[in-house]
């Protein structure tokens, strides 16, 4: 009877064990984890070589994180409870308010990028447009640094670090410790701007929503050609805060 329990003991483990790393947002010492599950070393060790090994966990200098395997899991999930179908009535909301085309943006840990999953395009002659699915890069496009803001640190740091910042228009931003302020003006206002950076001639605003347990999961951004956009920003960016707080809501009720 004690063999057959096992293995779903060790499932409800694994479960907790994501849930904590999950709430925590950073990397965790095993000895922290340890301590939060109240589990010994040795059978955490157990639980945890596998995941890493499939790519659910990573394991650097002593310290855990949630892998990309995790992440991509986490959006067939998001996927399967049709999370673009519930945020899509927000969206045509947005485009209604703003005569912008609106996309919904997530971010691709293991690609360092963010896509677009659902699109609205503008009713208008002279639009923004862009095919769903396609990558923008996080550290030039207003979904991408958004996302990257609201990011762990761990990970965003090495991101900064690491990646290449490559001019992709004349006023792409290129410098790491202007990248890094931006990052911090972002989540202190909760809103990206991009100018022109990634596509010429286009500028996007961006917003983050919230899930239940207050973490940013998607991006809601307008795209518009760049001398429209900048000439309505201020109401732009009113109604995009109001829309993503809605947005917001329905996935915490």
């Amino acid at each position: 009877m004690q063999k057959n329990q096992e293995g779903p003991r060790s499932l409800i483990r694994i479960m907790k064990l994501l849930e904590v790393m999950s709430s925590h947002g950073e990397s965790i010492t095993l000895a922290k984890l340890s301590l939060l599950l109240e589990c010994p070393k040795s059978s955490l060790l157990a639980l945890l070589r596998p995941l890493v090994a499939k790519g659910y966990l990573y394991h650097e200098n002593n310290y855990y994180r949630l892998g990309p395997s995790i992440y991509r899991l986490a959006a067939d999930i998001i996927s399967s409870r049709n999370f673009s179908r519930l945020i899509r009535p927000f969206m045509e909301k947005l485009v209604l308010l703003t005569k912008e085309s609106v996309y919904l943006a997530v971010i691709d840990r293991a690609g360092q990028c963010v896509s677009y999953v659902e699109g609205i395009e503008s009713p208008q002659g002279v639009r923004y447009t862009a095919p769903l699915g396609s990558p923008r890069p996080l550290y030039c496009s207003a979904a991408g640094r958004l996302l990257l803001a609201y990011e762990d640190e761990n990970w965003r740091e090495q991101y900064i670090k690491n990646v290449l910042l490559k001019r992709l228009t004349e006023k792409t931003l290129t410098n790491r410790k202007i990248l890094k302020n931006e990052l911090l003006k972002i989540t202190d206002e909760q809103i990206a701007v991009s100018l022109g950076e990634a596509v010429p001639g286009a500028a996007g605003l961006a917003a983050p929503i919230f899930d239940s347990n207050s973490k940013v999961i998607a991006a809601l951004l307008i795209g518009a050609p760049i001398n429209r956009f900048k000439k309505n920003l201020p109401e732009l960016k009113k109604m995009i805060r109001e829309v993503a707080t809605q947005s917001s809501g329905i996935l915490k009720s």
